[in-house]
């Protein structure tokens, strides 16, 4: 079994549902600590929902010379229905060339191979010039309140310099190395109440129908052209996802309705413009409204530079592919490392089972994601 395989499986039996860690950063804190890295903990959030995180860094000799940080969580989504899935979420399990658990792709092996891959390299250049770091979470698949966040927080209050960093998210779509995320677009989610008054169906005027009045404005908002996105991001997207209205009795106009939605915009867009435009649209329709932001997160891009030719470089020496560099899914903890570090990249392994009953990974990709890695410090740190 190779070492990386094998600390895979020890992190996979783990049952570390978000926010809970199971002891996944004290087994990898073990094995960094005996590399030379100082870890430290720094733990956050509510004691009923505490979150772990980990800080390890082993600096270089050089203290002018880069420093690349590995950022990436522990936590996974629930399981499902423990019927439905084939054999035991968390007792790592192989059928054709395969091995399932949940947190298999999202992102346990990613870890493994960030750890054995650090191994390899100090063993090969324990006087390496550059500093090579791990910032670790629980809370990614979760709120994301007191993981990531947090400790970028702490790192810029110290002073702490990343110049680079490889966030361990499963990328690849077809074959390993296929895909590098650089960049992710942001996420801007808005509840809008509109008020109405509650009456009887059959005497209309004594009542105000907020469905009716909803939806004008609505499909307005829905046949918007946001902008028109840029070399690196599609075009801003508006999604509805939930609308909520009615007494369940079919003779009764709602006194409300409420209508969940989503902006995954570009850096075309800012999040106080998009909120403006869509309040200009329900002003200009007379609605009496109350409507509640949530900016989940800003977009981030990591213009073509150092850190993406010597990931891309990597992944051609290790597997031969010609990776591709993309913003398209959803959002990672880049966005919050983005604001540290200017080049933040995102990489593992096939990402077709992702939150999916019966999550996997491809064995055979797990040494050369390791040796991906480890080859893209060497280009970064040496």
């Amino acid at each position: 079994m190779s070492p990386t395989l094998e600390l895979l499986e020890a992190l996979l039996a783990r049952p570390s549902v978000t926010p809970a860690d199971a002891g996944c950063l004290d087994l990898i804190s073990e094995r960094l600590q005996a590399l030379g890295f100082a870890c430290e903990r720094l733990d956050a959030g509510p004691k009923e929902a505490a979150v772990s995180n980990l800080w390890a860094i082993r600096p270089g000799r050089d203290a002018q010379a880069p420093v690349l940080v590995l950022a990436g969580h522990t936590d996974v989504v629930p399981t499902g229905p423990l019927d439905a899935w084939t054999t035991p979420p968390f007792t790592p399990s192989y059928r054709d060339g395969r091995l399932y658990a949940r947190g298999a792709a999202d992102m346990k092996s990613s870890l493994a191979a960030f750890v054995v891959a650090c191994e390899a390299f100090v063993r090969a250049h324990p006087e390496h010039p550059g500093s090579l770091a791990l910032l670790l979470t629980s809370d990614e698949e979760g709120p994301a309140l007191h993981g990531t966040v947090h400790v970028v927080q702490e790192l810029k209050r110290r002073g702490q310099r990343l110049d680079a960093c490889i966030v361990g998210e499963p990328t690849s779509v077809q074959r390993l190395g296929d895909t590098i995320k650089n960049g992710r677009r942001g996420s801007l989610s808005g509840r809008l109440t509109v008020k109405g008054i509650q009456g009887h169906v059959a005497y209309p005027q004594l009542a105000r129908n907020p469905i009716h009045q909803l939806a004008a404005p609505l499909a307005e908002l829905a046949a918007m052209r946001w902008d028109e996105g840029n070399a690196h991001f599609p075009p801003t997207s508006f999604q509805v996802s939930n609308i909520q209205a009615g007494t369940g009795a079919g003779n009764v106009i709602p006194g409300s309705a409420v209508l969940d939605f989503n902006f995954r915009f570009s850096t075309a867009s800012t999040p106080e413009a998009l909120k403006a435009r869509v309040q200009a649209v329900l002003e200009a329709h007379g609605l009496e409204y109350q409507i509640d932001w949530v900016l989940g997160g800003e977009p981030f891009l990591t213009e073509p530079g150092t850190l993406t030719q010597a990931m891309t470089a990597a992944i051609r020496a290790e597997t031969g592919v010609a990776a591709e560099l993309s913003t398209t899914g959803g959002t990672s903890d880049g966005r919050f490392i983005a604001k540290l570090c200017p080049q933040v990249v995102e990489f593992g392994p096939i990402n077709a089972s992702i939150h999916q009953l019966n999550e996997w990974v491809t064995v055979a990709d797990l040494d050369p994601l390791t040796a991906i890695y480890r080859r893209t410090f060497e280009n970064l740190l040496l």
